[in-house]
């Protein structure tokens, strides 16, 4: 989700997340990145994943907080015992969202080693909720203000991969919670 999403280290063995067949050409670097999957969940709890502390910190980070507002803020760690107001915390603030639909969030503060400071300060993430019946979500990541510049198409490139990781852990841990 957006650098929240991307920022993890998190491993998939099997690609079942969908992304757009533009990521493909950094040549496109302008244009949206765009990540998909269905997710065995129903929409309430999916999004729940997401916009609670409790949630985030189930599938997705060590140590986190999560403060559903406008302008409020998404921090995570991803070591256990992480300072959320430390140097190695990931922080976004939220922009919009409209429940069980809707959250897009720009990152205000990234690690101090994140390679990519000045090209994360230009993109924000939207991420879309849609049903798939009583059961299932579909999440859709668009992660949008890239630029043509070298570090925009390197960060880029590591949130293609990254992102995908992050929807592949989310769909993990929902089928975990049919067994």
């Amino acid at each position: 989700m957006n650098t929240l999403i991307a920022l993890m280290a998190l491993t998939a063995q099997e690609p079942v997340v969908q992304h757009s067949d533009d990521m493909l050409n950094l040549a496109t670097a302008d244009q949206t990145l765009v990540h998909a999957a269905i997710v065995p969940g129903p929409v309430k709890d999916v999004w729940r994943a997401f916009t609670t502390t409790e949630g985030i910190k189930s599938w997705m980070v060590a140590e986190g907080d999560v403060d559903l507002k406008i302008g409020g803020k998404i921090r995570t760690g991803y070591q256990p015992g992480t300072d959320l107001s430390g140097p190695d915390a990931i922080e976004n603030t939220i922009i919009a969202f409209d429940p069980e639909r809707m959250l897009a969030i720009r990152n205000t503060k990234s690690p101090e080693t994140f390679p990519f400071k000045k090209a994360i300060s230009q993109v924000w993430t939207v991420v879309y909720f849609d049903p798939i019946g009583a059961e299932k979500t579909r999440v859709t990541s668009k992660m949008i203000g890239f630029r043509r510049e070298d570090e925009s198409m390197k960060m880029r490139r590591f949130f293609m991969d990254g992102n995908k990781q992050t929807l592949n852990s989310l769909i993990k841990h929902f089928e975990g919670k049919r067994t």
